[in-house]
């Protein structure tokens, strides 16, 4: 299967954005792993920055490494993509290792750093025929990349002109110069606006709709649900959980909560008979009610239903990747 997201055809379909379904848990553990991390440590000095990471990252996959800041993510992605050494433990990528075979793996991996910088007067253009010079590509791949990023009106703008997601645009756009087979992403839409940061979601569905490997990194908990397959929790160095961010929340949160407004004076009876109910709370004419399971929310419209109660108000509170991370490591990730 070709690994290119642009010599397959001159369509510009590489940025259509259909929503990509994401990996069922028996696909991610029977795809073939294309990056394996088995118990890498890094210090420096007495701070443990890594402390025994194992992981693996499957072809076609959205992996996401994450956790708040100064957990680990950086330095565990820079020892995989070969920039840092670990001090013990072992990396595969592509079947390569990073520091050993270092030359042949550059030529197949495209990497967007999270500290990127270009000199604020090269011209976008500029930037991306010299990275298509630097593997011996063909300038027009780097035109037509900024065609499809949405970068063609800016082809003769300056870097420091460029707005925040416009830069992230051209970082990724410099990623992929060299067809690369994974794709390494670093906290990619930190300091963005909310509108820039859902453009950028939308090109990273893109490069994996497009047979790519994304391993990327981010303390943003809503961008890890709306957009990996598998995430790795890590904190203060440690992996404390991997999974798909549903089993996760469904094994660490399976509580929900539905909260409505009624004025029936038999609704506290009825909804305490509610099956998946663990409790009713009231206050005035509002309730909560707190359950588990999938068919929690379906049993109270249910109970609403037949016991034909009239509601002013209803919102159901589901948990996030949030609540998970604060149940497994007792604070909040913006602590």
């Amino acid at each position: 299967m070709s690994l290119n997201p642009i010599a397959q055809s001159h369509d510009l379909g590489f940025l259509s954005f259909a929503q990509a379904e994401t990996l069922s848990p028996h696909e991610a553990t029977t795809r073939n792993p294309v990056i394996q991390v088995a118990g890498i440590r890094k210090s420096y000095g007495k701070n443990v920055a890594v402390d025994e990471v194992s992981f693996e990252v499957t072809d076609g996959e959205i992996f996401g490494l994450i956790g708040p800041n100064g957990a680990g993510k950086t330095t565990t992605m820079e020892c995989v993509e070969g920039i840092r050494t670990p001090d013990r433990g072992s990396i595969s990528v592509l079947g390569l290792d990073p520091f050993r075979d270092v030359y042949e793996l550059q030529e197949r991996i495209g990497v967007q750093l999270q500290q990127a910088q270009l000199q604020k007067r090269v011209k976008v253009w500029e930037a991306m025929h010299l990275w298509a010079s630097l593997y011996r590509k063909k300038t027009a791949m780097g035109d037509e990349l900024l065609e499809q990023l949405g970068l063609a009106e800016k082809r003769d703008a300056w870097f420091m002109t460029l707005s925040g997601g416009q830069k992230q645009r051209l970082f990724i756009a410099m990623a992929l110069i060299n067809e690369p087979e994974v794709v390494f992403l670093d906290e990619l839409t930190t300091g963005l606006d909310p509108q820039a940061r859902r453009a950028i979601w939308e090109l990273v569905r893109g490069i994996r709709e497009r047979g790519k490997t994304v391993f990327l990194t981010t303390h943003l908990m809503e961008e890890a649900e709306r957009l990996c397959d598998r995430v790795a929790i890590i904190e203060r160095g440690k992996v404390i959980d991997i999974d798909t961010p549903q089993r996760l929340i469904d094994r660490h949160c399976p509580e929900r909560s539905v909260t409505l407004a009624t004025d029936d004076p038999l609704a506290q009876e009825h909804l305490a008979r509610i099956p998946r109910a663990n409790g009713v709370e009231r206050h005035e004419s509002r309730f909560t009610i707190r359950g588990t399971g999938d068919g929690f929310v379906t049993d109270v419209i249910q109970c609403l239903s037949e016991n034909r109660i009239k509601v002013t108000a209803f919102r159901t509170d589901l948990p996030n990747l949030e609540d998970v991370f604060l149940k497994l490591t007792g604070h909040s990730i913006r602590d």
